[in-house]
Protein backbone atom coordinates (compact mmCIF):
# COMPACT_ATOMS: atom_id res chain seq x y z
CA UNK A 1 0.00 0.00 0.00
CA UNK A 2 1.29 3.44 -0.85
CA UNK A 3 1.36 6.15 1.76
CA UNK A 4 0.31 9.80 1.89
CA UNK A 5 2.57 12.63 3.06
CA UNK A 6 2.36 13.20 6.78
CA UNK A 7 2.38 16.31 8.90
CA UNK A 8 5.23 14.88 10.97
CA UNK A 9 7.43 14.34 7.92
CA UNK A 10 7.33 17.99 6.95
CA UNK A 11 7.49 19.40 10.48
CA UNK A 12 11.28 19.51 10.54
CA UNK A 13 11.26 21.85 7.57
CA UNK A 14 8.52 24.05 8.97
CA UNK A 15 5.99 22.78 6.44
CA UNK A 16 2.45 22.16 7.64
CA UNK A 17 0.24 19.41 6.28
CA UNK A 18 -2.71 20.07 8.49
CA UNK A 19 -5.43 17.63 7.49
CA UNK A 20 -6.11 13.89 7.29
CA UNK A 21 -5.49 12.03 4.03
CA UNK A 22 -7.02 8.64 4.76
CA UNK A 23 -10.31 7.16 3.71
CA UNK A 24 -10.87 8.55 0.22
CA UNK A 25 -11.72 5.81 -2.30
CA UNK A 26 -12.52 7.32 -5.69
CA UNK A 27 -13.44 5.42 -8.83
CA UNK A 28 -10.71 4.16 -11.16
CA UNK A 29 -8.82 7.03 -12.79
CA UNK A 30 -8.73 6.83 -16.59
CA UNK A 31 -6.11 8.13 -19.01
CA UNK A 32 -8.04 11.41 -19.07
CA UNK A 33 -7.74 11.72 -15.29
CA UNK A 34 -7.47 15.48 -14.58
CA UNK A 35 -5.26 14.72 -11.57
CA UNK A 36 -2.56 13.18 -13.76
CA UNK A 37 -0.06 14.81 -16.10
CA UNK A 38 0.29 13.73 -19.73
CA UNK A 39 2.60 14.27 -22.66
CA UNK A 40 2.03 13.27 -26.26
CA UNK A 41 -0.81 13.32 -28.76
CA UNK A 42 -4.22 12.77 -27.17
CA UNK A 43 -5.22 10.47 -30.05
CA UNK A 44 -2.00 8.42 -30.05
CA UNK A 45 -2.61 4.71 -30.71
CA UNK A 46 -0.62 3.80 -27.61
CA UNK A 47 -1.87 5.12 -24.28
CA UNK A 48 0.68 4.41 -21.55
CA UNK A 49 0.07 5.04 -17.86
CA UNK A 50 2.99 5.04 -15.44
CA UNK A 51 2.43 4.76 -11.69
CA UNK A 52 5.59 6.29 -10.25
CA UNK A 53 7.06 7.95 -7.19
CA UNK A 54 9.51 10.81 -7.42
CA UNK A 55 11.41 9.17 -4.55
CA UNK A 56 11.57 5.70 -6.14
CA UNK A 57 15.05 4.68 -7.29
CA UNK A 58 13.58 2.22 -9.82
CA UNK A 59 11.52 5.01 -11.36
CA UNK A 60 14.65 7.16 -11.58
CA UNK A 61 16.51 4.27 -13.22
CA UNK A 62 13.76 3.81 -15.81
CA UNK A 63 13.99 7.49 -16.63
CA UNK A 64 17.77 7.37 -16.91
CA UNK A 65 17.79 4.37 -19.23
CA UNK A 66 14.53 4.59 -21.19
CA UNK A 67 13.16 8.13 -21.25
CA UNK A 68 15.22 9.55 -24.12
CA UNK A 69 14.21 6.74 -26.49
CA UNK A 70 10.60 6.67 -25.29
CA UNK A 71 10.21 10.37 -25.96
CA UNK A 72 12.15 10.50 -29.24
CA UNK A 73 10.75 7.38 -30.92
CA UNK A 74 7.22 7.17 -29.55
CA UNK A 75 5.98 10.36 -27.87
CA UNK A 76 7.45 12.93 -30.25
CA UNK A 77 6.34 10.88 -33.28
CA UNK A 78 2.70 10.93 -32.16
CA UNK A 79 2.58 7.19 -31.54
CA UNK A 80 2.32 7.26 -27.73
CA UNK A 81 0.78 9.38 -25.00
CA UNK A 82 2.24 9.00 -21.52
CA UNK A 83 0.19 9.76 -18.43
CA UNK A 84 1.95 9.78 -15.08
CA UNK A 85 -0.02 8.77 -11.99
CA UNK A 86 1.73 10.17 -8.92
CA UNK A 87 2.35 7.72 -6.08
CA UNK A 88 4.29 8.24 -2.87
CA UNK A 89 6.97 5.91 -1.55
CA UNK A 90 9.21 6.64 1.41
CA UNK A 91 10.22 9.28 2.24
CA UNK A 92 6.65 10.21 1.34
CA UNK A 93 6.93 13.88 2.32
CA UNK A 94 9.90 14.41 0.02
CA UNK A 95 8.26 12.49 -2.83
CA UNK A 96 5.23 14.75 -2.46
CA UNK A 97 7.39 17.88 -2.42
CA UNK A 98 9.20 16.77 -5.58
CA UNK A 99 5.93 16.25 -7.43
CA UNK A 100 4.65 19.61 -6.23
CA UNK A 101 7.81 21.31 -7.45
CA UNK A 102 7.42 19.66 -10.86
CA UNK A 103 3.91 21.13 -11.04
CA UNK A 104 4.61 24.51 -9.44
CA UNK A 105 3.17 27.39 -11.53
CA UNK A 106 2.72 25.29 -14.66
CA UNK A 107 0.00 23.18 -16.24
CA UNK A 108 2.16 22.13 -19.17
CA UNK A 109 2.75 18.41 -19.47
CA UNK A 110 5.98 18.98 -21.37
CA UNK A 111 7.35 21.28 -18.65
CA UNK A 112 6.22 18.92 -15.90
CA UNK A 113 8.07 15.97 -17.46
CA UNK A 114 11.14 18.13 -18.09
CA UNK A 115 11.25 19.13 -14.44
CA UNK A 116 10.52 15.62 -13.19
CA UNK A 117 13.41 14.33 -15.28
CA UNK A 118 15.78 16.76 -13.56
CA UNK A 119 14.43 15.76 -10.16
CA UNK A 120 14.99 12.09 -10.99
CA UNK A 121 18.58 12.93 -11.94
CA UNK A 122 19.06 14.69 -8.59
CA UNK A 123 17.05 12.16 -6.59
CA UNK A 124 20.02 10.56 -4.85
CA UNK A 125 21.40 13.94 -3.76
CA UNK A 126 18.00 15.02 -2.48
CA UNK A 127 17.30 11.81 -0.57
CA UNK A 128 20.76 11.57 0.99
CA UNK A 129 20.94 15.22 2.05
CA UNK A 130 20.51 14.20 5.70
CA UNK A 131 17.39 16.02 6.87
CA UNK A 132 14.02 17.08 5.52
CA UNK A 133 15.17 20.69 5.84
CA UNK A 134 18.26 20.02 3.74
CA UNK A 135 16.19 18.26 1.09
CA UNK A 136 13.74 21.16 0.99
CA UNK A 137 16.65 23.59 0.56
CA UNK A 138 17.78 21.64 -2.52
CA UNK A 139 14.27 21.72 -3.92
CA UNK A 140 13.95 25.46 -3.32
CA UNK A 141 17.29 26.01 -5.07
CA UNK A 142 16.19 23.82 -7.98
CA UNK A 143 12.97 25.80 -8.25
CA UNK A 144 15.06 28.96 -8.42
CA UNK A 145 16.78 27.59 -11.52
CA UNK A 146 13.31 27.41 -13.10
CA UNK A 147 12.41 30.98 -12.18
CA UNK A 148 10.34 30.04 -9.12
CA UNK A 149 10.61 32.03 -5.90
CA UNK A 150 11.07 30.40 -2.53
CA UNK A 151 7.58 31.60 -1.57
CA UNK A 152 6.07 29.91 -4.62
CA UNK A 153 7.87 26.65 -3.94
CA UNK A 154 6.95 26.57 -0.27
CA UNK A 155 3.33 27.41 -1.07
CA UNK A 156 3.21 24.43 -3.42
CA UNK A 157 4.38 22.15 -0.62
CA UNK A 158 1.46 23.30 1.53
CA UNK A 159 -1.17 23.31 -1.19
CA UNK A 160 -4.26 21.49 0.08
CA UNK A 161 -5.44 20.73 -3.45
CA UNK A 162 -2.13 18.99 -4.13
CA UNK A 163 -2.47 16.91 -0.98
CA UNK A 164 -5.98 15.88 -1.97
CA UNK A 165 -4.82 15.06 -5.50
CA UNK A 166 -2.11 12.75 -4.21
CA UNK A 167 -4.60 11.03 -1.92
CA UNK A 168 -6.92 10.32 -4.85
CA UNK A 169 -4.05 8.95 -6.90
CA UNK A 170 -2.85 6.69 -4.08
CA UNK A 171 -6.33 5.39 -3.37
CA UNK A 172 -6.95 4.68 -7.05
CA UNK A 173 -3.68 2.72 -7.29
CA UNK A 174 -4.45 0.77 -4.12
CA UNK A 175 -7.93 -0.07 -5.41
CA UNK A 176 -6.34 -1.53 -8.55
CA UNK A 177 -3.88 -3.61 -6.52
CA UNK A 178 -0.89 -1.68 -7.78
CA UNK A 179 1.75 -2.06 -5.09
CA UNK A 180 5.09 -1.28 -6.71
CA UNK A 181 6.71 1.48 -8.69
CA UNK A 182 7.11 1.90 -11.51
CA UNK A 183 4.04 0.04 -12.76
CA UNK A 184 2.97 0.48 -16.38
CA UNK A 185 -0.44 0.03 -17.99
CA UNK A 186 -0.53 0.00 -21.80
CA UNK A 187 -3.91 0.50 -23.49
CA UNK A 188 -5.62 -0.64 -20.31
CA UNK A 189 -3.46 -3.74 -19.78
CA UNK A 190 -0.85 -3.97 -17.05
CA UNK A 191 2.55 -4.99 -18.41
CA UNK A 192 5.38 -6.82 -16.71
CA UNK A 193 8.82 -5.87 -15.48
CA UNK A 194 10.42 -6.63 -18.86
CA UNK A 195 9.13 -3.20 -19.91
CA UNK A 196 11.66 -1.65 -17.51
CA UNK A 197 14.52 -2.49 -19.87
CA UNK A 198 15.11 -0.58 -23.10
CA UNK A 199 14.94 -3.76 -25.15
CA UNK A 200 11.77 -4.96 -23.45
CA UNK A 201 10.10 -1.58 -23.75
CA UNK A 202 10.87 -1.35 -27.46
CA UNK A 203 9.67 -4.89 -28.13
CA UNK A 204 6.39 -4.41 -26.27
CA UNK A 205 5.60 -1.03 -27.82
CA UNK A 206 6.44 -2.15 -31.35
CA UNK A 207 4.31 -5.28 -30.96
CA UNK A 208 1.40 -3.15 -29.72
CA UNK A 209 1.72 -0.84 -32.72
CA UNK A 210 1.51 -3.81 -35.10
CA UNK A 211 -1.82 -5.04 -33.69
Amino acid sequence: MFIPPTRRAFAAAGISLGFGLAGVRPAFATVTDPDAMSIGAANAPLQLEEYASAACSHCAHFHATNWAQLKRDYIDTGRLRLTLKEILTEPAAIAFAMFQLARCNTTSGAEYFRRLGILFERQHTILTSGTVGAAVAILVSTGGEWGLTEAQVMASFNDRAGQERITRSINAANALGINSTPTFVLNGERIGAEFHTTEGMTRILNAALER
